[in-house]
């Protein structure tokens, strides 16, 4: 494997590429790096120590502060990261199927993604500004948190948060640049990239945390892990990582048999059959039923921050706490439905069927037309249903570890499964089965040495 690393640097292309993202990179680390202006450092370190701290907000902002590689922390112009755009995205994939314009405009070719990734801009604009007022408000007041009294701005005030909304959003806008010039111009997703690469940053301090619980705690007598602990938590990180690349990368694939007309020396033509697969991917949703689930029940938990202190305000905020079995129940429940919404948005088993019978394609055993739909229907409701069974064990096993007797800090938690995980898993698979392909073609080894790509060719 150490072989095929430094053969990516042999071919100029790749070279190229590899040397572009890096500086990519680069550059978005360095929009983590710039606070804004404006705000009390000091304050700035006690309010995300009170958040890592507290179990009802460290699930929401912890996510976030996960997402920004640190940004967040610091309050940098680059604190809203690519999730803007990937929030705009989101968006635009859910209301493709249900608005027929936009429907029509993806199929029109390249004309019709030119306006759709304007549309795209557009709608990432507005929700920076949105987020960009929900932070700069969040900051100017601590409190609607839960974590007491005390602004983080030192001259808070319509100034500031005018000033701090184009600074974000600007942040936002160059940080989707960035992503989409790694897309054209580097090797993999940029979007995807720089949430994984922003996630990976976090991995240092995580480690040195667990490092002060296990030794410096077992020593002054402040922590009850154990070396014992660290060995279970290093096989439960090793299971829950295999578990994780199983499930993105699990499918059914379902033959597909083409009927071809093709001619036979000059005595005419003959029937030719041309077999293909249909893969049904196990997680077809990914992580995008664990970012629902949890940006709405963040949602009410923030409402809930802002109304009265009432009796039933108050139980509700008890019951819907982060880490809470109430949350946890809503928090399944919403997942599941999430998953098969997802699958019903995006996956139409009526258009495969009739594109199968346009071009003359047939499932062995399965008339064409209704007959294939529903098979395909009940098939991927079939997988889905286990899919999604893996993925709430994955979203879940976070929040139970740093609620159990352990008290597993969310920063160290987070890599034990839940979106963190997942994101990671895909876009490192995705990225290097790209570079594979480049290394492959120029006649160099994979990343493996021995074993079967997925179009079935030896190497």
């Amino acid at each position: 494997m150490l072989s095929a690393y430094l053969n990516c640097f042999k071919i100029p292309e790749l070279k190229k590429r590899l040397l572009f993202t890096f500086a990519m990179i680069a550059l978005v680390e360095l929009t983590g790096a710039i606070p804004c202006p404006g705000i009390d450092p000091a304050r700035l370190k006690e309010l995300f120590g009170a958040l890592n701290n507290d179990a009802g907000t460290s699930g929401m902002m912890g996510t976030l502060a996960l997402f920004s590689g640190g940004a967040m922390e610091k309050f940098a112009i680059g604190a809203l990261g690519i999730m803007p755009y990937i929030s705009a995205s989101i968006i635009l994939q859910l209301m493709t199927p249900v608005i027929p314009a936009l429907n029509k405009m993806v199929r029109e070719g390249e004309s019709g993604m030119q306006q759709y990734n304007f549309i795209m801009r557009v709608l990432t604009v507005a929700v920076a500004i949105v987020q960009g007022i929900m932070f700069s408000a969040a900051m100017m007041n601590p409190g609607r948190l839960g974590l007491g009294d005390g602004s983080v701005v030192m001259n808070p005030g319509i100034g500031f948060m005018v000033e701090t909304i184009i600074i974000l959003t600007g942040g936002s806008m160059f940080i989707t640049w960035l992503g989409e010039m790694i897309t054209e111009r580097g090797v993999g997703n940029g979007a995807s990239l720089i949430i994984t690469v922003n996630i990976i940053a976090r991995i240092p301090s995580a480690l040195a945390s667990l490092y002060q619980m296990v030794f410096v705690g077992s020593a002054t007598g402040e922590s009850q892990l154990t070396i014992v602990h660290l060995l279970i938590l290093v096989v439960l990180f090793v299971a829950v990582t295999v578990g994780a690349i199983m499930l993105t990368e699990g499918m059914r694939k379902i033959p597909v048999r083409y009927a071809q007309q093709r001619s036979v020396g000059g005595f005419g033509r003959s029937a030719g059959v041309q077999t293909t697969y249909l893969p049904l991917r196990v997680n077809y949703a990914n992580v995008m039923p664990i970012i629902f689930a949890g940006a709405i029940l963040g949602f009410i938990d923030m409402v809930l921050r802002y109304l009265p202190a009432k009796p039933f305000v108050q139980w509700l905020a008890i019951h819907l706490q982060y880490g809470s079995f109430g949350y946890l129940l809503i928090y399944a429940a919403l997942l599941m439905v999430f998953a098969f919404f997802w699958v019903a948005n995006q996956f139409n088993p009526i258009q495969i069927a009739d594109d199968f019978q346009k071009n003359n394609g047939y499932i062995p055993g399965i008339r064409p037309g209704k007959a294939t739909s529903d098979f395909l229907d009940h098939a991927m409701t079939r997988i889905t249903l286990g899919g999604a069974i893996g993925l709430l064990v994955l979203a879940l096993l976070p929040m139970v570890l740093a609620n159990s007797f352990l008290k597993i800090p969310h920063s160290i938690a987070s890599f034990f499964g839940g979106t963190s995980l997942l994101i990671i898993v895909g876009v490192m698979l995705d990225t290097m089965r790209q570079i594979q392909t480049y290394l492959i073609s120029r006649n160099y080894d994979g990343f493996l040495s021995k074993g079967i790509l997925r179009n079935g060719r030896r190497y």
